[in-house]
C-alpha cells in the first residue's frame, strides 16, 4: 500500500477541514434556517440548551450516546472533534479534551467530583460508568468557573438521573441491555427502574460486565527496531510472547445505586447511594516492579535485581453518597437556592500475583452552594460557593506519592444577557487549594483566579458567530509537587518539585455555527498559551535501567482547530440519509529555546543520589494527540438504523525529545439496529455494532502503554435494549 508524501499527509487534516467548512457554509446559506431540538447541560447552574452556550459544549444522548458507549469514559465520548482518549489496557481511558488530559481535565458524577486517584497514575481507571449515563456532558476549553482549578482544560460530566429532576410521566419506567462481544468474549448486562409514588421518585440501577482477554491482529509488544516476533505460530512469536490475544486484558466490573427524590412546588430533596468495583489487568509488559531496598551506591551492585512476579490486575472500589436539595423563591430576588453534595471511599489496589502491592486510597467530599437570581436589568446570573476536602494515601512497595490531605474553596459567579442579536456570557471564580504531605516535606498553598468572557452573534437565523477568552489558573496537584520513586504505570522514577507555581493559561476561541434543514455545521479554531505549564520531562538519565523523569514547568501553547458537518441527504420513502463529516488538530509545544540547568536528587531510603540536567525550553510535548479526520454515512427507515464510518488518524511526527513517532492508521466501524414498539408503550431494539473492521494493528500516540498492547482487533458487538 503506498505511503502518503509527507507534504500531504501534513496537510491532509486542513484540506478536510476546509472541504467540510466550506461544503456546509455554501449549504447552509442556500436553504432556510432550521430549529434545532433542544438538550439540556445539566452541569450549568443557568438552565439552557448547549447550543445556546457561548462556550463550547458537545453532549452525548439517546441513539448517539447507545452507539458510543463502550467500557471506559475516555473511549464513550472519543470520536467528539476535539475529544480523544487515553489507553491503559482496555479498563482504563480518561477524556483528552483539546490535547489537554490528566489533572486538567475534571471527570464529574452529576456535577460533581468523582473524587478517586485516576489521575494520580496513567493506570488507575475513573470511578464512572457510561453505560449507566442518561447523556455525557463535555466542557471543551476551561470550565473552572463551575468546577475550579482542576478543569482548566475542560471537565466530563456523567449525568446519571440517581437523583431525579423532574416527576416521570409514568408510574414505572425504565431501560434493561444485554450485551456480548466476539473480541473479548463479553458477556454484560444493565437496568434501570424510576417509580414514582405522589411526589417521590424511588431510582434503582445495576450493571454487570465480565470479559476475556482481548483479540489483537499481531503480538502485543514490538521494538523500535522493526522487530515485532511475528511467526507462524498462532498463538506465541518467535520470543515467546503470545500473539493474537492480549494476556491479563479481562476485565470484571460490578455497579449499582439506589436513589430517592422528593419533588414539590416550593423546593425538592434528593439522596442517592452507588457503589463501583472493578478488577481489571495490567497488560504484561507495562508494569515494572520496585527492587529491593539496598544501597546501589556499592561498585559491585550493576544491576537491578529481578524476580518473577505474577500478573498486575487493579482491584478498585468506590463507595458513594450524593445529596441534593433546593428550594424555589426563598428571597424576592433569588430564583432558587440549591446544595449539591457528595461524600467518597475510594479504594485501590494492585495486585501482584494475587497479593497485595500497594494500596491506594482517596476519601473525602465536594461540596457547591449556589443560588440563582431572578433577572435584573435583562441580567441572568448564579452565586456559588465550593468547599472540598479529599485525603489521599499510598501504602506499599511501589507508593511513589506520600500520603496527602487537600482542602480547597472556591467562589464563583456568572452573569448573562441578551442584547439582540447578541448574547453575552461573563464569569469569575477565586479558589483557594491547600496541599498537606504526610511526610517532612513543606506545605503548600495555592490561589487560582479565574475570569471568563464569551459571547454569540447571531448573524442571521441560519449562522452565528462565536467568541471566547479565559484567564484561568491551576494549582499543581500531589503527584507534580511531591512524587519521588518508581512510578510503574509509566515505568519511570518521577521526581516532584514542591517548589511549583500556579499555572496558568490565557485562551482565545472564535468559531462558527450554522443551522438549516440541509447541514448542522460548526467549526471552530483555539489558542491558549500557557505560563509555568507543567509537564513530565525526561532528564536523559537513568538508574540502573530505569529513566529518571522529571516534574517541571515551563511556558507552552496549545493550538488547535475542530470541525463538524452533518449533511441532511435525504428524506423520502426510502429512508433518511445523512452524512457526518468532522476532522481536528492540535499542537503543543514549549514556547522558549535553547535550554536551563536543572537540579535534583533521586531518593534512596535514607539517602538520595543528586543530579544536574539541561532541560529544552523548546519543542513539542509528549502524548500529543494526532490530527484526524473521519465521516459516517447513516441512514434510517421506520424500525431500521444503520451507518457506516472511517476514521483516519495521521501520523504523530511532531515529537517530544526521547519520544517516538507513531504511524497513520485507519479505523472502520458499522452499526445496525432494528426497533419495535409496542401497543403497551414498550420499545425492543437488536443491535449489532461493529469496530475495527479492517482489523488493524493500532497503537495510539496517546498511549503510554502503545509498546506493549495495541488496541482490539475485529470487535463486534451484539445485544437486546429495552425501554419501558
Amino acid at each position: 500500500m503506498p505511503t502518503m508524501s509527507r507534504p500531504l499527509r501534513r496537510h491532509a487534516l486542513s484540506a478536510a477541514l476546509s472541504l467540510a467548512c466550506t461544503t456546509a457554509i455554501f449549504a447552509a446559506a442556500a436553504h432556510e434556517p432550521s430549529e434545532l431540538p433542544t438538550v439540556e447541560v445539566t452541569a450549568s447552574p443557568l438552565a439552557g440548551d448547549a447550543e445556546s452556550l457561548a462556550r463550547p459544549v458537545e453532549v452525548l444522548q439517546g441513539d448517539a450516546l447507545d452507539r458510543a458507549k463502550a467500557a471506559t469514559l475516555g473511549e464513550t465520548v472519543s470520536k467528539l472533534p476535539g475529544v480523544q482518549s487515553t489507553y491503559f489496557g482496555p479498563g482504563v481511558g480518561r477524556p483528552i479534551l483539546r490535547g489537554l488530559d490528566g489533572p486538567r481535565v475534571q471527570v464529574l458524577s452529576s456535577g460533581l467530583g468523582t473524587m478517586d486517584a485516576s489521575t494520580v497514575s496513567a493506570d488507575h481507571a475513573t470511578s464512572v460508568e457510561p453505560f449507566l449515563a442518561d447523556q455525557v456532558e463535555v466542557l471543551k476549553g476551561p470550565a473552572t468557573l463551575l468546577f475550579g482549578s482542576g478543569a482548566i482544560g475542560g471537565a466530563v460530566n456523567v449525568a446519571d438521573g440517581r437523583i431525579a429532576r423532574d416527576l416521570p410521566e409514568e408510574p414505572l419506567s425504565g431501560r434493561a441491555e444485554v450485551r456480548g462481544n466476539t473480541v473479548n468474549d463479553e458477556r454484560a448486562g444493565m437496568f434501570r427502574l424510576d417509580g414514582v409514588n405522589g411526589n417521590w421518585v424511588i431510582h434503582v440501577d445495576g450493571l454487570v460486565r465480565n470479559t476475556g482477554d482481548y483479540e489483537i491482529p499481531g503480538v502485543a509488544a514490538v521494538e523500535h527496531d522493526g522487530h515485532d516476533g511475528h511467526d507462524d505460530d498462532d498463538h506465541e512469536g518467535e520470543d515467546g510472547q503470545a500473539r493474537g490475544v492480549l494476556p491479563n486484558s479481562s476485565i470484571r466490573t460490578r455497579a449499582g445505586a439506589l436513589g430517592a427524590t422528593w419533588l414539590g412546588e416550593a423546593g425538592y430533596f434528593g439522596l442517592s447511594a452507588s457503589t463501583y468495583r472493578t478488577n481489571y489487568g495490567i497488560p504484561t509488559g507495562a508494569h515494572v516492579h520496585a527492587e529491593d531496598d539496598h544501597d546501589h551506591d556499592d561498585a559491585d551492585d550493576d544491576h537491578a535485581h529481578e524476580e518473577e512476579e505474577g500478573d498486575v490486575r487493579i482491584d478498585l472500589t468506590q463507595n458513594r453518597i450524593e445529596l441534593k436539595a433546593g428550594v424555589y423563591e426563598p428571597l424576592s430576588f433569588l430564583e432558587s437556592v440549591e446544595l449539591h453534595g457528595a461524600y467518597n471511599d475510594y479504594e485501590h489496589v494492585e495486585l501482584e500475583g494475587g497479593q497485595v502491592g500497594t494500596r491506594f486510597t482517596s476519601e473525602g467530599y465536594d461540596a457547591r452552594l449556589q443560588a440563582v437570581q431572578h433577572e435584573v436589568a435583562g441580567w441572568r446570573g448564579a452565586f456559588g460557593l465550593q468547599l472540598g476536602r479529599v485525603d489521599f494515601a499510598a501504602v506499599g512497595e511501589e507508593a511513589f506519592v506520600p500520603a496527602t490531605l487537600t482542602d480547597s474553596w472556591g467562589l464563583s459567579v456568572v452573569q448573562e444577557k441578551n442584547f439582540d442579536p447578541f448574547k453575552l456570557e461573563l464569569g469569575a471564580r477565586y479558589d483557594r487549594v491547600d496541599i498537606a504531605p504526610d511526610d517532612a516535606q513543606p506545605r503548600r498553598s495555592f490561589d487560582a483566579g479565574n475570569l471568563s468572557a464569551a459571547a454569540i452573534w447571531r448573524l442571521n437565523e441560519a449562522f452565528d458567530l462565536r467568541v471566547g477568552v479565559d484567564r484561568s489558573e491551576r494549582a499543581p496537584t500531589q503527584e507534580e509537587l511531591y512524587a519521588g520513586g518508581l512510578h510503574v504505570a509509566t515505568a519511570s522514577i518521577e521526581i516532584g518539585d514542591n517548589a511549583m507555581d500556579t499555572e496558568r493559561a490565557l485562551r482565545g476561541e472564535i468559531g462558527l455555527h450554522a443551522h438549516n434543514e440541509r447541514v448542522d455545521f460548526k467549526v471552530s479554531v483555539y489558542r491558549s498559551a500557557f505560563e509555568d505549564f507543567i509537564y513530565l520531562a525526561d532528564t536523559g538519565i537513568e538508574e540502573h535501567g530505569t529513566p529518571v523523569r522529571l516534574w517541571t514547568q515551563a511556558d507552552a501553547t496549545f493550538t488547535g482547530a475542530e470541525a463538524e458537518a452533518v449533511l441532511h441527504l435525504a428524506d423520502s420513502a426510502h429512508g433518511a440519509w445523512d452524512l457526518r463529516v468532522f476532522g481536528d488538530m492540535v499542537r503543543g509545544e514549549l514556547d522558549g529555546s535553547g535550554s536551563r540547568t536543572v537540579a535534583f536528587d533521586v531518593p534512596h531510603g535514607d539517602h538520595a543520589h543528586h543530579y544536574t540536567t539541561e532541560l529544552a525550553n523548546g519543542g513539542f510535548l509528549p502524548r500529543i494527540a494526532p490530527g484526524r479526520f473521519g465521516a459516517d454515512l447513516s441512514w434510517a427507515l421506520g424500525g431500521w438504523r444503520a451507518s457506516l464510518g472511517a476514521v483516519r488518524y495521521l501520523e504523530q511526527d511532531r515529537v517530544a525529545q526521547n519520544e517516538e513517532a507513531s504511524p497513520a492508521y485507519t479505523l472502520v466501524d458499522a452499526h445496525l439496529a432494528y426497533r419495535w414498539d409496542r401497543s403497551a408503550g414498550n420499545s425492543w431494539e437488536v443491535f449489532l455494532d461493529g469496530s475495527n473492521l479492517g482489523n488493524e494493528e493500532v497503537r495510539p500516540h496517546t498511549s503510554l502503554l502503545r509498546d506493549y498492547a495495541p488496541l482490539p482487533g475485529r470487535a463486534v458487538a451484539f445485544g437486546i435494549r429495552a425501554w419501558f
